[in-house]
Parts: C-alpha cells; structure tokens; sequence
C-alpha cells in the first residue's frame, strides 16, 4: 500500500519548489522541447501541452501518441484550473481521504481526470498562470516526467 500522506508531502514541496519568476513563449518552448528530448531517450511516446493563461504555447504529439491523449489533458488542466493543485496531489488527496474523484457529483468526470501529469506553471509571489501536461504514460511517469523537465529548466 502507497503512504499517501509521505506522496501528498513530496507533492506540495514539488509545488512549492518549481515556479519560476517570469514565464514567456520561448520558457514554454524550451519546457516542451525537454519534455520531448526526455521521453525520447526513454523510448516513450507523449502528448505534452502548455498552455497559459487559456492560450496553447505549445503542443506536441509524438509519433505512435493516442488521440485520447489530447483529451486527457483537457480533464487533467481542468482538475489544475479547479483545485489550484497539480492533478496528481488532486487524485491522490482524494484517494487518502478515501473519495473516490469519479463519484463527486459536482464534478463531470467527461471534463476532469484527478490523474498525473498536469502541473500548474507558477509565477513567485503570483500565483498560477497556466500547465504544463504529458499523457500517455503511467499517471506517476506522467508526473515525473514534468517534474525532471522542470527541473532542468529552472537549474
């Protein structure tokens, strides 16, 4: 069994650790691009989008990527826009708390996914500006696969 309380912990350090101080069109391509460079060394095919402030600076789907893929990152940045939180802490959190996310009935599961990958891109003393998403792996491959990205970013 996963210790979700340790998992939410790490999620909320991750939040708090990766913002940047200002956010372009160009950050958005470079964060793409490593996004992409990463999961090609890995052999993996993704979708990866980042939008901001409602606005597309960046999508890509990698060859052999599914068409549902588009949509899962529709419901991902959805659960992002609604909670504030990244989807991955969304699901998580509710799993802990014993709630299964599909079953709240304020909450059309056709337009929110509680499942990794969709992290909120965050201006310091700010606040969220937009995401940065990847689907088409595992939910925690998702996810990591932002953070490393991040990571290397913001170095």
């Amino acid at each position: 069994m996963e210790n979700y309380a340790e998992l939410l912990e790490t999620l909320t350090q991750q939040e708090k650790e990766l913002q940047f101080t200002a956010f372009s069109s160009d950050t958005a391509l470079t964060l793409g691009l490593k996004i992409v460079e990463l999961a090609k060394a890995r052999e993996k095919s993704i979708t990866v989008n980042i939008t901001v402030n409602g606005k597309v600076l960046f999508h890509h789907a990698m060859q052999g990527a599914s068409a549902d893929q588009a949509d899962w990152i529709r419901r991902k940045n959805n659960v992002v826009a609604r909670f504030g939180r990244c989807s991955f802490y969304i699901g998580i959190d509710h799993k802990h708390r014993g709630v299964v996310f599909e079953d709240i009935k304020y909450l059309n599961p056709e337009d929110h996914a509680a499942n990794g990958g969709a992290f909120p891109i965050t201006i310091k003393d700010t606040g969220i500006i937009g995401t940065v998403t990847v689907s088409g792996l595992r939910q925690a491959e998702d996810h990591a696969l932002v953070i490393e990205a991040l990571r290397a970013v913001l170095a």
